[in-house]
Formats: structure tokens, sequence, C-alpha cells
């Protein structure tokens, strides 16, 4: 086996520096790119819903009704749109998808809701077709009822059924490590994930591309350099500039978008490493396997951006999907990637909760340099 000599290492990297700065669409994409899609993705990503439209059907028209009525505008979420003046225009007015929801009060509410032996009955008809934003402003109506004096249980449905309100003990309830339950902050931290993921691959699935389109591969086989060298000589720039783009996305993220970093520095630094050296690793494994750039972008966008953004928990909760589903996110690295940057931002954690990703990050990085250095050939084909 041929030994390894470092100042034949720095040589290769030091060529793939020149190569890649004479490259102008490479450099967009290694500097550019990460921090456009943040703020792309960080604006154009989110679960918070605010001024849902709302119509009010008050068929009780006393104090107490008004004051329902005056909790719901207060609050900032809804936004009344619409007065609708029977339980038949409340329906249209829902088919016809300009309100996200109608408040109904009932004749006889004020007399109820005095009544400390009785329970009142409001009812608030929802527009389903939009699960997400329907079951986010069912759990505003009953953080603003449950605000009024009493524990009151606001329950969605349909023209045809009421929702009761009983009385109870109050819930007091407290969200830690995002107390303002701000969806940008969880977003930020799993982009950088995702951003790095596809990036890193990308990036060096053009590498030995490059070299067999610009006819190059045959002094690169000439040099004495080992293929242990010419893979990490050639994956040392990208690592750089890796870390670099986590550098300025993690400002951004704090700066644009307020997203704490309650962790260690050092601890981000070293995870990222870890996840970068294997999608260096993966990405340079795909420039050997195919030897064409626009192919190995293909491959590369397809190996990393779909299950990133799909499999990771970037978006979607893993714990929802069918068990197959589950079971296939262990092999997508940017799940433990997403992991580690939540971690690490909202919650503060050290290696002690991180461990188990810190290993398998590891193994993902070994295994992507192990099939770079084997997929790389420095014979040429006859």
């Amino acid at each position: 086996m041929r030994a390894f000599v470092p100042r034949r290492l720095a040589a290769i990297s030091r060529k793939e520096w020149i190569q890649l700065r004479r490259d102008r669409r490479s450099m967009i994409l290694a500097f550019l790119l990460p921090l456009i899609l943040l703020l792309f993705f960080g604006y154009a990503i989110t679960w918070d819903v605010e001024d849902i439209s709302l119509a009010v059907l008050d068929e009780d028209a006393s104090a107490e009704s008004r004051a329902l009525i005056e909790a719901f505008t207060s609050s900032g979420l809804f936004n009344i749109r619409d007065h609708p003046a029977s339980a038949v225009e409340a329906g249209q007015v829902l088919t016809r998808g300009s309100i996200g929801a109608v408040l109904v009060i009932p004749p006889g509410y004020a007399r109820v809701v005095g009544d400390p032996s009785r329970s009142a009955t409001v009812q608030l008809l929802l527009d389903g077709s939009d699960a997400n934003t329907a079951t986010i402003a069912l759990n505003y109506a009953d953080a603003i009822v449950a605000r009024m004096g009493a524990q009151l249980l606001v329950a969605g449905a349909t023209p045809a059924s009421g929702t009761s309100l009983p009385r109870g003990p109050l819930l007091e309830t407290r969200a830690w490590y995002n107390p303002n339950l701000e969806s940008r902050h969880m977003i930020v931290p799993a982009l950088i994930a995702v951003i790095m993921s596809v990036i890193a691959a990308m990036l060096t699935a053009l590498t030995i591309a490059r070299e067999w389109e610009r006819g190059t591969m045959e002094q690169l086989a000439a040099t004495p350099a080992s293929r242990l060298e010419i893979v990490i000589g050639k994956l040392l720039p990208y690592l750089a500039i890796g870390l670099f783009d986590v550098a300025v996305t993690v400002v951004a993220g704090r700066v644009i978008f307020g997203t704490p970093l309650n962790g260690s520095v050092m601890l981000l630094a070293l995870m990222t490493t870890l996840f970068l050296v294997g999608a260096l690793g993966l990405g340079i494994f795909i420039s050997a396997a195919v030897k064409s750039q626009v192919l190995a972008t293909q491959v590369a966008m397809v190996a990393t951006y779909l299950p990133a953004i799909l499999l990771s928990g970037f978006l979607y909760d893993i714990a929802s999907m069918p068990r197959p589903l589950q079971a296939f996110t262990f092999l997508v690295p940017a799940r433990y990637f997403v992991t580690v940057t939540r971690g690490i931002f909202l919650k503060g954690v050290g290696l002690e909760a991180l461990w188990p990703q810190a290993l398998l990050m590891t193994l993902y990085a070994v295994l992507g340099l192990a099939l770079a250095i084997r997929a790389f050939r420095k014979e040429l084909p006859e």
C-alpha cells in the first residue's frame, strides 16, 4: 500500500481549489445558493396561521355574546369578514371558500352562560378542505374561549351539530425550547441540514466527472498520489466551503429570523463536519460512478434533495409516516442532522443527548469516504 504523503494531498487540494475558482457556476452554487435557499424556504415555509377569516352569526345579540366576539377579534388571530343572517347563509359562505370559520352563538346564550349550573353551547363551523388551518383555528378558538373564565371546549362541527362548553379545572400549559411556538424557529435549523446535504453532494458530484469531460483525467492518473490522497484532497476544499456556508446560514438565521442558538457552537461544528464528510464522499462516489457532470448532478439531486425534504423530519413528522417508510428514513443521513441542529439550536443539548446521532453520522462519513475511494479508479479505460 502506498504511503500517505500530506504534501501530495495538499497539492491535489490546491489544484481542486484553482479549478473551482475558475468555474463560475460552481462558485455561485457554493457561496450564494445556500443563503438564497435559506431565505426562500425560511420565508416561504411556515405553519403559523394568523388573520383567520371569520364570519359571526350572533343569534343572541346580548352583551355576553358581544364579549365573546370581542375576545375573538382582540386576539389578533381572527378577522371578522362577514355576518351571515342565518345558518343556511353561514354554510354558504363556507362553501364559497371566502371564510375559514363561522362562529354561531345560539339564542339564549347569555341566560345559559350566566347560570353556574348549566353549560353554554356555541358552534364553530370550519372549512375542513384545509385541514391544517382548520385544526389550528380550532385550537385558537379553544384557547380564546377558555380565557373567558372557565374551561370551555370548542369543537369544530358541521352545520347540523353543536359544541358543548363544559366547566372544569383550568389547564395551564407551557412550551419549552420554543415558547411562542413559532414554526420558523423549527424550520431554520432543519434547513441547514437540508441545504448542506444538497449543496455538498451536488458540488462534489462534479469533481471527477469534470476531470473526465475536460480530458484532464490522464494527468490526474499519472500523478504518484494514491486514491485516498486524491479523494481526500478533492474533498477538503469543499469541506471548508461547507463549513463556511453553515457559519453564514447560522448567522443569517439568528439575524434575519431571530432563531436562537442555545447550544455549543463547537459541537455544531463537529457534527457538521461529520455530516459534510459523508455527503461530500457520496458526491464523489456519484461523480466517479457516472463520469458525466449533467448526469451526476441529476443523480445527486435525486439521492439527496428528495430524501432530505421528505424523509428527514424537516417537513413531515416521521412518527406519522407508514411503518415501512419510517424504517426507510433510518437510511437518510439528513434525518440525524436535522435532530442535531434542532437539538443544539433550540434545546441547547450536548453530546450526552446526541451521541446516537453522532455515532450514526460518523458511520455515514466513513461509508461515504469508502464508497468514494472504491469508485475512483486511476486506471484509464483502454
